[in-house]
């Protein structure tokens, strides 16, 4: 089980919510990260984020490995960050990074991915008439959450085996097989893309 994109049941305020609703809040926030520099309001909004979980009743079998997840990537990045720009831009990328990982996962949590293709494919419809189809931009949106939910798969996988290792400190031993495995995905998904895509053009 991977720690992001699985839908949670519940009955919750957040699971009850129309899935557009939700979505456009997860892209408003994603746009506030993205331009708030500043580690204390930053760290305000992942609090927020933590009460939303609250309030949806997540379980902790649910979020801890997202928090352990998140951990391992935070702190690599950190390191990275502040070596080439300073403690400073280190914390605000981390918790910037923190926030829009936390966020898509409770969104993913308490929405269906059928209820928010179905939604976005309906706000796509009136694109018809330029040529757009909206099945497209619904497919797109479907696959970019699956990937939130895949990169977090691997990045636990590839925590847990160098931990087996006895390699948990190592930042190389989970950046390489991370990187090699991810772009490993990104491959498969695009020959996968490109055969329904050979297929769709026969029809």
């Amino acid at each position: 089980m991977t720690p992001l994109g699985l839908y949670e049941p519940g009955t919750s305020l957040l699971h009850r919510s129309p899935a557009g609703a939700k979505f456009l809040a997860v892209l408003a926030l994603a746009a506030v990260v993205f331009v708030l520099d500043s580690p204390l309001w930053l760290a305000v909004l992942c609090g927020g984020l933590v009460l939303g979980y609250a309030v949806a009743r997540i379980p902790p079998r649910r979020w801890l490995p997202l928090v352990r997840t998140l951990v391992v990537l935070s702190a690599f990045v950190f390191a990275l960050q502040w070596w080439l720009l300073g403690a400073h831009s280190a914390a605000v990328v981390c918790l910037r990074l923190v926030a829009a990982l936390a966020a898509a996962s409770l969104f993913t949590l308490t929405t269906r991915v059928d209820d928010m293709v179905s939604t976005v494919e309906r706000a796509a419809g009136p694109l018809r008439r330029f040529g757009v189809r909206p099945q497209t931009i619904g497919l797109l949106v479907g696959l970019t959450v699956q990937a939130v939910a895949t990169l977090s798969g691997i990045a636990s996988e590839v925590r847990d085996a160098a931990k087996a290792r006895g390699a948990q400190q190592s930042v190389t031993a989970f950046a390489v097989p991370f990187l090699v495995r991810t772009l490993r995905h990104a491959d498969e998904l695009g020959e996968a893309l490109a055969a329904r895509g050979a297929v769709d053009r026969d029809r």
